[in-house]
Order: structure tokens, then C-alpha cells, then sequence
């Protein structure tokens, strides 16, 4: 949690955190800010001390709503600087910076960069700031044993409330999606029909998604996956947006969208079969969810995370199918890790690979996916299913938006023959 923030800071040596950036869609510098229209911003948080926000003129009154200290970029105007970098404007940005830093105190010592900008620009600018400050170590490992990625790992009540709301919104599109689906005529050939005849394709369902999330307050930040037959084999392949939603053939719907602004994300995933499912699929399915259900059953406070990895690993294992326990990257079978956290990112700790540190537990407070799958491409079928969970201060673990695991659709206006 934030309030963790500075004890993990001084366990690292930190002297300070630079976030850079906008304070949308940038989830370091949203943690402190919790978004608004603030861009090109530069957040300097010292070890035990409050953070201060650096924001443009224009943008004052949404800086202020971040009920941060605040300045100005006009205090130190960029022309100040230019004289003395005789036009290079990437060391002028670098001279400012340094005038920051030593009026703030960070003449030395070691200082975390984060934030996501256009990254050339605020390379150049930085390796020239490292040049001129050689007593400041700045350290851009934000993927490894990063303070700020271990302080968001577990969540207080608000982040919790609002990840539980987005999981509502999630839920409440699916069911749309399904009732949908299950609504459309269908040609002879299986082929779903739209309501003026022509076939309904996966780009008419996403419109559909994007449109209903966006009345509810939420964006498809970093897109969805909606994708059919063999796509659906293929983890993380969207959907080809010309393929015809038909009968019969496996669907995974993985939608994992984000409070508007760049807030908090959830992550939710269902397969279905529209109509029917031939024998094969069906069996997959039953394996995907028996596994899922013995996870979720084995759930326990402060267990490795990435044993559960393992367990599933040796189910999928006993079944035939291949898994990254005895195969270097599969490419069928089951071929990712069974879930991580979620927060301002959709991926963030606690990771359950089996290469994760063994720091990696469902302590008190984390936000976690559970997401066991199959896929087989070649036989045009994939199978995921996924839920959201919570490790809740009294150890209980618990759900964050429930929805029926139901892999057949019934379709309304349809009978097999």
C-alpha cells in the first residue's frame, strides 16, 4: 500500500522517486495523483517527505484536485536554461531538471525513475542530466525489485471498492454480449445474423463492447480479446474483426477494461460455444473448468502463488497436454502462467510463473487473477476461464464479481435440428 511506500524506499536506498508523464494512463503518476487533466508532469517523491507536483500553468486548477504541493513550471521557465545550452534543447530540458533537483535537495544519492512519455525525448534529456549530476545514481529498475511496483501490490479499501465496481460494469457488458449473441437469428449455414441480415461479425461485436463500456465509465485501455475458432487457440489474439460469429465454434472473451481517466482495471475471462459444442471442445472445457475449481478450492493466505502455477501444470500434465512445467515455451496445451495481479496496471505483482521470486504470495491485500486455459490452434479451439479475486485483510479470499461459467449458450431463435 502507499502507506508502505517509504519504508520500501529506505529498505532500497532510495533518496527520492522522479514519475514523469501524464497524470492519465500512467500508472505511476496516477497513484499519486489519481488522474485529471495534468500533462508533461514531473512528480518528485523524497523518502519521507510528502510528494511535490511540478504541472503546467494551464492545467492549475487540475493540479490542484491532486490535494498535492504544487509548482509550477513557470517558476523555472525553460528559456532560463536555453542561453546556457546554446539551442540544444534536450540540454536545456536537462539543466532544468538539474535546478529542480538541487533546490529540492537531490544534489546526491539514488533516485528510482518512473513514468510512461514519449521515450526519446526523455532519454536524451536524461542522459545528459546524468552526466551533469554524477553524484545522483538514477535507477530505471521499475520490473525487478521496484519500490513503487511492491507498494501497489496490495490494495487498501478504496482501490479495492473501485476494482470491485469495475468488475460490476465488466459483468453487467458481458451479460449485454450474451443476451446479444444468444438474441440473433441464425442463417443456415450457422452464420450469426444482424438485425438488418447481414452476418454479424467479431468487429460488430466490439464496436457493441467499446460503445456499452464507454456509457459506464470505462475504456478498453490496453483493447480486449474477442476472438473465435482457431484465434481462439492463440492466447492473446484479439479477434480477426471479419470473422463471422458462428455455431458451434469456441469464443474467448477476455475483457479487461479501465476506469475512464486511466484508473483501476479488472480482468475477466469466459469461453463459449454458441448453439452447441462438439464432444471434443466440450471435454476441454471440463478439464479448464475442473482445474480452475480445484484451484480456487486449495486457496489459501500467504501461499506461494506460484505453487498454484504448479498444480495446474501437473493437472494439465496428467491430462496429455503440454505445459511450461517439462516444455520450453508450448505453443498448445497450456502455455502461460495462471494469473497476476491487477491494480492501475492489468499485469502488475504478484506474478505466479514458475521463474517468479518466491516473494510472490497472496498476502493480506492483494488483487489477483486465476486463469487456467487450453489451446489448440491446428483443432480451431481455446478455452480460458477467469475470475478476479481479493485477499481480504481477515485472510478470506473472495471473488470480485461473480458470473455463471455456463460454456453453451442456448440460442433464442434457433433448434438444432
Amino acid at each position: 500500500m502507499k502507506s508502505d511506500l517509504d519504508a520500501l524506499m529506505q529498505a532500497r536506498d532510495l533518496d527520492a522517486i522522479l514519475i514523469f508523464g501524464d497524470a492519465e494512463h500512467n500508472p505511476p503518476m496516477y497513484y499519486f495523483v489519481g488522474g485529471g487533466h495534468v500533462s508533461g508532469a514531473l512528480l518528485i517523491k523524497k523518502t519521507g517527505k510528502d510528494p511535490v507536483l511540478f504541472y503546467n500553468d494551464m492545467e492549475r486548477d487540475e493540479a490542484a484536485k491532486s490535494g498535492l504541493k504544487t509548482v509550477s513550471w513557470s517558476e523555472f521557465p525553460v528559456s532560463d536554461f536555453e542561453a546556457q545550452s546554446n539551442g540544444d534543447r534536450l540540454l536545456a530540458q536537462a539543466l532544468r531538471y538539474k535546478k529542480i533537483l538541487e533546490e529540492y535537495g537531490l544534489s546526491r544519492g539514488r533516485v528510482a525513475v518512473y513514468g510512461k512519455v514519449e521515450f526519446s525525448s526523455l532519454f536524451g534529456a536524461m542522459m545528459k542530466l546524468a552526466q551533469l549530476m554524477p553524484d545522483v545514481d538514477f535507477d530505471g529498475n521499475v520490473t525487478g525489485n521496484s519500490a513503487l511496483l511492491y507498494a501497489q501490490e496490495t490494495k487498501d479499501d478504496v482501490e479495492v471498492a473501485r476494482i470491485r465496481q469495475m468488475g460490476a460494469v465488466t459483468t453487467t457488458v458481458v451479460k449485454m454480449v450474451q443476451d446479444y449473441l444468444t438474441s440473433c437469428n441464425v442463417r443456415e449455414d450457422e452464420v450469426l445474423l444482424k438485425e438488418d441480415g447481414s452476418p454479424l461479425t467479431i468487429g460488430d461485436v466490439k464496436g457493441k463492447i467499446a460503445l456499452w463500456l464507454a456509457e459506464r465509465g470505462a475504456v478498453n485501455v490496453e483493447g480486449m480479446i474477442f476472438a473465435i475458432g482457431r484465434d481462439a487457440g492463440v492466447p492473446h489474439s484479439v479477434g480477426n474483426p471479419q470473422d463471422l460469429i458462428t455455431l458451434g465454434k469456441t469464443i474467448v472473451f477476455d475483457i479487461f477494461p479501465a476506469e475512464a481517466g486511466g484508473g483501476y482495471f479488472y480482468d475477466f475471462t469466459r469461453t463459449w460455444s454458441l448453439g452447441y459444442a462438439t464432444p471434443d471442445a466440450q471435454a476441454l472445457y471440463d478439464q479448464v473448468q475442473e482445474i480452475y475449481n480445484k484451484v480456487i478450492e486449495n486457496l489459501d493466505l500467504n501461499a506461494s502463488f506460484i505453487e498454484y502455477q504448479r498444480m495446474t501444470c501437473e493437472y494439465f500434465e496428467s491430462k496429455g497436454h503440454k505445459t511450461q512445467l517439462s516444455t520450453t515455451t508450448p505453443l498448445d496445451g497450456y502455455v502461460h502462467s495462471l494469473g497476476h495481479g491487477v491494480g492501475l496496471n492489468i499485469h502488475e505483482r504478484p506474478w505466479s510463473r514458475l521463474t517468479s521470486d518466491p516473494d510472490n504470495i497472496l498476502k493480506p491485500g492483494v488483487v489477483v487473477t486465476i486463469e487456467p486455459g487450453l489451446y489448440y490452434p491446428e483443432k480451431g479451439m481455446g478455452f480460458r476461464i477467469e475470475d478476479t479475486y481479493w485477499v481480504r485483510p481477515d485472510g478470506k479470499i473472495e471473488i470480485l464479481a461473480e458470473y455463471p461459467y455456463d460454456f453453451v449458450l442456448p440460442m433464442k431463435k434457433w433448434k438444432q435440428e
